[in-house]
């Protein structure tokens, strides 16, 4: 998949398209000297990384005003998900969490350049405060998703909705979970990989 590739399967505009293309590019340099992401993965940025990450725009309700996104690294999906919501007009701000300065370092250049509604964090993510009210919490690649659910339960117990990036194995990871939790989840099939995305809705700790 090339960038015009990525144009037609998300019929993002021009503007939207060449701000994708300088966060690869800013990707692609930073790289050089800085791990961010797996260096194999760069020539893949299309579709591994942005259509990967732009995919839950069709998921993202058109009321939220709060997102955050834990183990942002390199800034997927929250840099996709601050474009797609400008794209679509949308008067939302993402959060993006990383205990890593050096990535951290990275999405506040790619934020300032792009002129994003976002920020990034070196925090923990556990020190999020549920009374910020965020509406949606994501992940991709971060934690196991019954520690995903340790982290994120005070949030979405507070009203978020969590949509979560899991791989192949993701059944494993929900019967895992289910020995602490209780939860209310869909299933989406991953239009990138043999992944899903799950949309977390309730969480309550097994008693």
């Amino acid at each position: 998949m090339n960038r015009d590739d990525f144009a037609k399967a998300t019929g993002v505009s021009r503007e939207t398209l060449d701000a994708f293309d300088r966060w690869r590019e800013l990707l692609v340099e930073t790289s050089a000297h800085t791990n961010l992401v797996s260096r194999n993965t760069l020539d893949s940025f299309w579709e591994r990384h942005a259509l990967d990450s732009y995919q839950l725009m069709a998921h993202v309700p058109s009321d939220v005003r709060l997102i955050a996104d834990l183990g942002a690294g390199a800034g997927f999906p929250g840099i996709a998900l601050a474009l797609g919501l400008r794209e679509r007009g949308q008067k939302a701000r993402v959060v993006m969490v990383d205990s890593v300065g050096k990535k951290v370092a990275f999405l506040r250049k790619v934020i300032a350049e792009l002129e994003l509604d976002a920020e990034a964090r070196s925090v923990r993510v556990e020190t999020l405060d549920p009374a910020e009210g965020f509406d949606l919490v994501t992940a991709r690649a971060f934690a196991p998703l019954n520690k995903l659910l340790g982290y994120t339960a005070p949030l979405l117990k507070n009203g978020a909705e969590g949509l979560f990036f899991k791989g192949r194995q993701y059944r494993d990871e929900l019967t895992e979970a289910g020995k602490s939790w209780t939860v209310e989840y869909d299933v989406i099939p991953s239009q990138t990989s043999d992944g899903v995305i799950l949309h977390i809705r309730e969480v309550e700790r097994v008693r």
